[in-house]
């Protein structure tokens, strides 16, 4: 299930600082299978609940850039959109995502150079207003200009 915005594009010049958008999605365990299917990633702590239990996270968790990749989407689709370049990421895992968890994905605005068209987002990701991702991201915007 997804709870999107409304997407599309905002160009730079319609940027604003302050500006946030978001979704939601439940992770399910289908996601986790494709993920490790695409990612080549298949870490038994995500796939092996007989496994997953005797860690330290006592099940399975999601893989953290599946989490990850929810900011993606948001930054993709929403803010600033479609055209959107990634110049960079960093990011803070501080709890895991499991199966079935409705994780809230954020961006913000916190930071523009209109000349160069990058935007600078705080982002973060949460479960029952928990975080359990932050990071901040720097992105190429699409511009008017360039249509």
């Amino acid at each position: 299930m997804l709870d999107n915005q409304p997407r599309g594009t905002i160009c730079i010049e319609d940027i604003e600082m302050g500006m946030k958008r978001h979704l939601t999605k439940v992770i399910t365990d289908r996601d986790i299978e494709l993920f490790a299917e695409v990612s080549t990633d298949h870490n038994p702590v995500h796939l092996d609940d007989d496994y997953a239990r005797d860690t330290i996270f006592e099940g399975r968790i999601a893989h953290g850039m599946l989490t990850a990749g929810l900011i993606s989407a948001v930054i993709g689709e929403q803010l600033p959109g479609h055209g959107t370049i990634y110049m960079g990421q960093t990011l803070k895992f501080l709890a895991p995502v499991r199966p079935g968890d409705m994780v809230y994905a954020e961006v913000e605005v916190t930071g523009m150079d209109i000349a160069k068209r990058r935007v600078e987002l705080h982002c973060h990701c949460s479960i029952d207003g928990k975080k359990v991702l932050v990071g901040e991201a720097v992105v190429l915007a699409p511009s008017r200009k360039f249509d």
